[in-house]
């Protein structure tokens, strides 16, 4: 069993690089090898719309035609029994490494085809058949009362949707008020009390930790039995 682990956050020692690797952890602890990739190291691009992965008679079946960093990435995604996915929401959305990535390993796999030509309620036509569990990790500084009032679960759940709907499971974890920096006396933040923030790290934190262990662990063993 393999799991690969995509971090898309700047950071490879804050938040969602830390839930990666206890999602890495468990993962393991299921029987997987894993591995995982910092986008914020690779040099790439979102999808170009080039359509070659569309093209009738395509060597690109199922395959992002684009050449650059990201291309091993998604080629060890492809080969994966299970993938995990980490982003932090910056003002309001996922890193746009992430995005860019999400979009080159989602939209090969995608078609223009249903099984009725011209018919959308005749179903839409797969390339890929099986289920590569999936999970994708969301942190964020915002309070969980106020993620649901800004509309964040409404605003990330086409992501959910979309790798389910190709790859045949994917859920969510939401990490919620985070600790953003390691000392809140250096920047010209007053929007949110340290002791609070320090209180929420110590208390909540390990348990969006065991959370995103839990997940790979759980993923793992659902790619096993797929």
């Amino acid at each position: 069993m393999k799991a690969v682990l995509v971090n898309g956050s700047p950071r490879k020692n804050m938040n969602t690089a830390k839930l990666l690797a206890e999602a890495a952890r468990g993962a393991q602890d299921a029987g997987a090898d894993t591995e995982t990739f910092n986008l914020y190291d690779l040099s790439f691009t979102g999808c170009k719309g080039c359509m070659a992965c569309k093209m009738k008679d395509t060597r690109f079946v199922a395959r992002c035609a684009l050449k650059d960093d990201l291309t091993p990435v998604l080629e060890k995604c492809a080969e994966a029994d299970a993938v995990i996915m980490g982003t932090p929401i910056y003002f309001s959305y996922p890193t746009g490494e992430f995005r860019s990535f999400l979009e080159r390993f989602l939209f090969p796999v995608d078609t223009y085809l249903v099984k009725e030509a011209g018919n959308w309620e005749s179903g839409r036509v797969k390339l890929f058949e099986g289920v590569k569990p999936c999970g994708i990790i969301y942190t964020m500084n915002c309070p969980e009362f106020l993620a649901g009032e800004v509309g964040y679960p409404q605003l990330m759940e086409p992501n959910r949707a979309e790798t389910e709907r190709l790859y045949g499971h994917c859920e969510d974890l939401w990490c919620y008020d985070t600790y953003q920096v390691k000392d809140y006396s250096r920047y010209d933040i007053n929007m949110f009390d340290e002791a609070a923030k320090r209180k929420q790290l110590e208390e909540q934190f390990p348990k969006d930790l065991q959370a995103a262990y839990d997940m790979g662990r759980r993923l793992v063993a659902m790619a096993a039995e797929a």
